[in-house]
């Protein structure tokens, strides 16, 4: 049986400046009393692989950056993660600088759940050969190396083609990386516990280039035309793997989740909200006794 002097908390920061060295001493002091020892990474980017292994959980004191680089190391230990914010943003994070006391708190009491993230498989071919093959939770973006001129692709969707066209990229996506580059590209939002996967073409120039969401079981397949242009496939933005000339991309649900820590009972919509910062002055929400109605002189359901 596990006791309070058995557990450790890998705590892993951007960099360590004044502002994050008080939270960080925060952290300690809150993990000293209750018997949980601070394992700590002052940067992120230099953390080893195994740092989070034999630890109870990931703590990440960032933004979206930042967590990625957490999530590479909690998903490769099989450990939740947790993220604080302390950048701009920071849609990933569960909670902000200035709850971290409370934070902390509900993370050695155990006032939590986990909740798997489905993450995505990449393999790259080159004919029948597998060349290279890595992973994401955000998303797979195939784009041109050298930043100039347009790809030639054909997309194909469960083993048949739906569409070719010439483009600065294409993305495939998670629900969670749904909020992220994908956004930016004119994809829509995805609810995190919704099982799909989306396709966002980039600039494509074409009649039928719009985002697509398929099936959690589909696989996705990007073909790589012509010769003029080399493409490069980045996964979450951070990992790279290169694409050989008319190579295939080969993308499907990740075997292995990432595991996110959740506080409270809040919703994603509250979440998307406060984040985007967005309007929502003139809502009524639910009129009393008319429960699961939609008040139609707003268009907003209760």
């Amino acid at each position: 049986m596990t006791t309070p002097h058995d557990r450790t908390f890998l705590v892993v920061v951007h960099t360590l400046r004044s502002d994050v060295d008080r939270t960080v001493d925060e952290i300690r002091r809150r993990l000293d009393a209750a018997g949980v020892r601070m394992k700590l990474e002052s940067d992120v980017r230099e953390a080893p692989d195994d740092a989070a292994v034999g630890c109870e959980v990931v703590v990440v004191l960032g933004g979206d950056g930042g967590f990625l680089r957490g999530a590479e190391l909690a998903r490769r230990a099989d450990v939740p993660i947790i993220g604080i914010n302390l950048g701009h943003v920071g849609f990933l994070a569960e909670s902000e600088v200035d709850t971290v006391p409370e934070t902390i708190d509900d993370l050695v009491q155990r006032r939590y759940t986990v909740h798997p993230r489905m993450t995505l498989d990449v393999e790259i071919h080159d004919g029948d050969r597998l060349v290279a093959a890595g992973w994401a939770l955000n998303e797979v973006s195939v784009e041109n190396r050298s930043r100039q001129g347009l790809l030639e692709l054909v997309t194909e969707v469960d083993g048949r083609p739906v569409s070719r066209f010439a483009c600065d990229g294409l993305l495939v996506a998670t629900p969670t990386g749904s909020t992220a580059y994908a956004f930016s590209a004119g994809g829509p939002v995805m609810w995190p516990d919704l099982e799909a996967l989306l396709i966002v073409p980039s600039n494509a120039h074409a009649l039928f280039a719009r985002p697509m969401v398929t099936s959690p079981r589909s696989v996705i397949a990007i073909e790589v035309e012509g010769s003029r242009h080399e493409a490069i496939a980045f996964c979450d933005g951070r990992r790279t793997l290169d694409v050989p000339e008319r190579g295939r991309i080969e993308i499907r649900r990740g075997i292995e989740p990432v595991r996110f820590i959740k506080l409270g009972a809040g919703p994603f919509t509250d979440r998307l909200v406060t984040k985007f910062q967005l309007p929502i002055s003139g809502w009524r929400g639910r009129r009393e006794g008319d429960a699961g109605s939609t008040d139609t002189s707003t268009g907003i359901g209760g």
